[in-house]
């Protein structure tokens, strides 16, 4: 029997993603349906939205770990039975605390679906074209979801009525289960470790009091006690998160995946994109709802036009970046969404939805998508894979956090320039809304000059020397880090100990340095059946050493680059392939090149950890 290949499993992996943002919007335009029908009052229809995100959004980064630790697809099919099995008390709900608790429920299968399956996804494609593409579908899903479920909101509302719109979502994440269950591998073995229980609930009831401070601060006002209590709480507990960190031996967030820095700039940068992300799927469907009219079957099919344009510009990011480069690709996407809301910020109470939502629409969509992908490339880049989990947890966590806090101040923003407006009632509404998109427009604005000073490249007039590094353009690439816990000079001198290689790394047979380990000098060595004679370029000791050549008409360069903390050295990696066998087959000599630099990886952490 065939084993099925990545391609569906990305189709599996990515149906679980697009499920969880489906869920995030598909009950906005039936509200008042559900209002109705679950006898829920102003304050607690509010709650049907609020109480999915802040579960979804305290729960990520342990839902994160707990990926890492009992395994990604585990967790992933456990998330899935439980998203299934709240959509299905939701649609059974009849009364207003069984309906927003299911929906709770949802948000944590939700907490645990996301991260584990983006960390299955970068496990399955590494570094290169092939990633690219692979978060290029990410992309696409996880924008036309929050456009789809709008659509479908609308269309099974209409149709059937609130409660078919649950179990839609129910058989959904049925469907999907399986998918996963047949179509994505067993990964590698499981990330070693203990649970950081204090950390987990620190950081789960920190972030639990501060989102749950910023939506009802959305409609009590930024001084109300209880926002402000919450406020207060979730600081108190943020410091307790990083007490417990320090000490735990395993801790939730492991320091080795902040120190590359592009990580922590990825997500800060995340944090300020999903602020204006989230607040988009709230204000325009109001927008064509309350302004224009539209019944909600319209409001939803209004929807196509963005959900395609994310689909198209997602599909376009892989080329996009190869065209004009990672570093410039970024802000320009952040640049063309910030250009489609100031054009949104132009909308007027006598408008319609082809002057006024239908070119806009499509040109945030196209920033948006290329937007997502790249800032998802960029949070996730040089993580090794026993951290893929919490990093996908960390980055979604931001993203919600963020748009949690940017819809918070959006929404008290436009809602009190409509409360205090003389004008009509619809065009105070619409006032309310222009503010909220021009707002937008200053903060993309800003992520994106953030981003072009974040991302940018050393220029070489910054560095002592020319620095070499490896292909970006090339076929294969990867990209991967551990750490170890040894000294740096042992590490060092066991990575640089080129005749001493085949002692602890297997997969070596034989190894001879033709001199001093220095630019310009050569070394002899034989791996996998090849005979390779590899040339140094460039060494700065202790801190990064770079060889590389061609080899059997692959022309490979290799650079190793080591950072301590105290008798801990996070050592990483990066790998490029170019030449005529590796665009011929350069699928299977990226999976074999990224198992190859896993065992070297895991060989050094074994031999250099042994004591001495």
């Amino acid at each position: 029997m065939r084993k099925p290949g990545t391609g569906a499993a990305l189709a599996a992996l990515a149906a679980a993603q697009f499920t969880v943002m489906l869920a995030t919007s598909i009950v906005n335009v039936a509200l008042p349906q559900i209002r109705d029908g679950a006898g829920l009052s102003d304050g607690g229809t509010t709650w049907v939205v609020n109480a999915y995100g802040l579960a979804f959004g305290a729960l990520l980064l342990a839902g994160g770990r707990a990926a890492d630790l009992l395994g990604h697809r585990r967790v992933l099919l456990a998330g899935l039975a439980a998203f299934g099995g709240a959509s299905l008390v939701a649609a059974l709900a009849t009364a207003p605390g069984p309906l927003i608790a299911a929906r709770a429920a949802q948000g944590a299968g939700a907490a645990a679906i996301a991260p584990a399956a983006l960390a299955l996804v970068m496990s399955l494609f590494p570094p290169g074209p092939r990633r690219g593409r692979a978060l290029g579908v990410w992309g696409a899903v996880s924008g036309a979801g929050g456009a789809a479920g709008v659509l479908l909101g609308g269309l099974v509302t209409q149709a059937w009525g609130w409660p078919a719109i649950f179990y839609t979502v129910a058989a959904g994440s049925l469907a999907v289960l399986a998918a996963v269950a047949i179509a994505v591998p067993q990964p590698g073995r499981r990330a070693a470790g203990r649970f950081d229980a204090l950390g987990t609930a620190a950081v789960t009831l920190a972030l639990t009091s501060l989102v749950w401070g910023l939506t009802t601060a959305r409609d009590q006002g930024w001084t109300d006690g209880r926002v402000l209590g919450a406020f207060a709480v979730s600081v108190l507990l943020g410091a307790v998160f990083v007490l417990a960190e320090r000490r735990h031996p395993d801790p939730l967030v492991p320091p080795r995946l902040l120190a590359g820095g592009r990580v922590v700039a990825g997500n800060a940068l995340m944090a300020l994109f999903g602020s204006v992300w989230i607040a988009l799927f709230f204000f325009l469907p109001l927008y064509q709802q309350q302004v224009l009219g539209q019944s909600p079957l319209l409001t939803g099919l209004g929807q196509l036009p963005l959900a395609g344009a994310i689909m198209a510009g997602s599909a376009l990011a892989p080329r996009l970046t190869a065209r004009i480069g990672a570093a410039s690709a970024l802000p320009a996407a952040l640049l063309a969404e910030a250009a489609g809301l100031l054009w949104l910020s132009r909308i007027s109470v006598d408008g319609s939805y082809l002057t006024d939502v239908l070119g806009p629409s499509v040109l945030v969509g196209l920033g948006l998508s290329v937007a997502f992908v790249r800032l998802t490339d960029l949070s996730l880049d040089g993580v090794a894979k026993q951290d893929a989990g919490v990093a996908g947890g960390l980055v979604n966590t931001t993203r919600q956090v963020g748009g949690a806090i940017g819809l918070a101040v959006l929404a008290t923003l436009a809602g009190s320039l409509t409360a205090n407006s003389t004008r009509p009632p619809l065009e105070a509404l619409t006032d309310g809304y222009r503010t909220a998109f021009a707002v937008s427009v200053g903060l993309l604005t800003a992520t994106a000059l953030l981003a072009a000073y974040l991302t940018r490249s050393t220029r070489p007039a910054e560095r002592k020397t020319a620095m070499r590094t490896i292909d970006d353009t090339a076929p294969v690439i990867v990209r991967l880090s551990t750490t170890i816990d040894a000294p740096l000079e042992k590490v060092w001198a066991l990575h640089t100990g080129i005749d001493a290689w085949p002692s602890w790394n297997a997969d070596i047979d034989n190894a001879v340095a033709d001199g001093p380990v220095e630019p310009g000098g050569s070394f002899r060595w034989r791996t996998h059946g090849l005979d390779i004679t590899s040339t140094v370029y460039e060494v700065i000791p202790g801190e990064r050493i770079v060889w590389g050549g061609p080899a059997s008409g692959i022309d490979g360069v290799h650079v190793w680059t080591f950072a301590a903390d105290g008798d801990r050295v996070t050592v990483r990696t990066e790998e490029s392939w170019s030449g005529a066998p590796v665009e011929a087959a350069a699928d299977q000599l990226g999976q074999a090149l990224q198992q190859s630099l896993e065992s070297w990886l895991a060989a050094l952490k074994d031999r250099a950890e042994q004591p001495a």
